[in-house]
């Protein structure tokens, strides 16, 4: 008999191809007809001010796995308020919230659909449990490597939104999702959305990484216990900064859709063709692709979920990377909301967790940093797309070996 996941997997979308006019294909990845998988509401993140009900946020959660079940692990907010500030970087006023300190809870589920907490002890950040980091944690992936599952985020060392070089990679660990070791943070540099691959290649511990825009490959000289030792290893961690000029994988502004940034999503994924790699692009979405999602105009700054396969033997060789993206935001709840669904962020998803089980990809991404989809589809016919309709011809990167 099947489990109640395989059951859920067997009516999950395949994903589509669609021809554009230019005379490329699109890949399309399918939502789940019951989207959002996980709202703020079904958590109890709300609470009153002045008799108006408030709606806190739940979503990028890492996800993976375990047991014939699937584990998420979303970041968690509750009482904040909305504010602005000035954006130098990009010379505009935006939307940020104040009191914005972000935990992680551990939800499980049997079909991958419905999540309940798993245990009530959250993931802090907030000085708690060490003072490492003490404005929240952030965005975990999950990754299996070995008999360990590693869990790698982002600790915010100073107030999200309108303070730079904010943000450290944190790890912990753990064997059963039930107790959870906290490992330490790399206090080197700032970066976020940190992916080491699941297990060596060729002898060497590769990683993904973001650098400013873009995304970076890197090998980690003193291989896992890097990351499970990360004071021990200062110097090591040192070095991966100092060459960052010579890991680049992928610029961003190669293409409209990633024309501010780009940065790695959830953990790597082995197939018999190559590394899967999905990642996470902000930029313009045009009038084509945005009338493709059923919307009626282009979004002039958007987020979306993007694809690369590279070489099984040798990652630093790219063999496909998409030129369109595998999926934008389109739904209200990933776009600009409604009563129903009242959003944070407008036009985001954000993709943190993903797994083949059976013949299909499951994704499951943040949307409009307020909820969780899930998102899917045929996995070979997503490899078949990218070999045939998305190969590259890049020399292999300098990493160090």
């Amino acid at each position: 008999m099947s489990s109640a996941l395989d059951r859920t997997v067997r009516d999950l979308g395949e994903g589509s191809l669609v021809p554009l006019d230019s005379g490329q294909v699109l890949f399309k990845l399918d939502s789940y007809e019951a989207n959002p998988v996980v709202t703020p509401q079904q958590l109890g993140l709300v609470w009153d001010v002045d008799g108006e009900r408030r709606i806190g946020a739940v979503f990028n959660g890492g996800a993976e796995l375990f047991e014939d079940k699937v584990i998420l692990l979303p970041r968690c907010h509750r009482d904040y308020r909305e504010s602005t500030f000035f954006d130098k970087r990009l010379g505009t006023e935006r939307r940020c919230f104040e009191n914005y300190v972000s935990e992680v809870w551990p939800l499980v589920s049997e079909d991958g659909v419905h999540f309940a907490r798993l245990g009530d002890t959250p993931i802090r950040g907030d000085g708690t449990d060490h003072t490492h980091f003490t404005h929240g944690i952030e965005d975990i992936r999950i990754v299996t490597h070995g008999g360990t599952h590693l869990l790698v985020g982002c600790g915010k060392i100073r107030a999200p939104f309108k303070e730079s070089d904010a943000d450290r990679i944190a790890v912990y660990s753990t064997s059963d999702f039930s107790e959870i070791t906290y490992q330490g943070i790399v206090e080197s540099f700032d970066s976020r959305n940190a992916v080491p691959f699941p297990q060596p290649v060729g002898g060497k511990q590769y990683m993904l990484l973001r650098f400013h825009t873009n995304i970076h490959l890197d090998v980690l000289d003193a291989g896992i216990e890097q990351l499970l030792n990360p004071a021990k290893y200062r110097d090591e961690w040192q070095a991966v900064y100092a060459r960052r000029n010579e890991t680049l994988l992928f610029t961003s502004g190669d293409y409209v859709h990633e024309r501010e940034k780009i940065g790695p999503g959830p953990q790597v994924i082995k197939t018999d063709k190559g590394w899967l790699v999905i990642y996470h692009a902000v930029g313009v979405l045009g009038e084509e692709i945005a009338r493709i999602y059923g919307l009626s105009e282009k979004i002039d700054r958007g987020y979306s979920i993007c694809a690369a396969l590279l070489d099984l033997d040798d990652p630093q060789t790219v063999r496909a990377r998409t030129a369109n993206p595998i999926y934008i935001p389109s739904a209200p709840y990933e776009t600009y909301g409604n009563k129903e669904y009242p959003v944070d962020v407008p036009v985001v998803v954000f993709p943190v967790g993903a797994f083949r089980r059976g013949d299909k990809l499951m994704v499951y991404a943040g949307a409009a940093d307020k909820y969780v989809v899930l998102l899917s589809c045929h996995f070979q016919k997503l490899l078949s797309y990218l070999l045939e309709h998305c190969k590259v011809d890049l020399s292999p990167l300098s990493v160090r070996g």
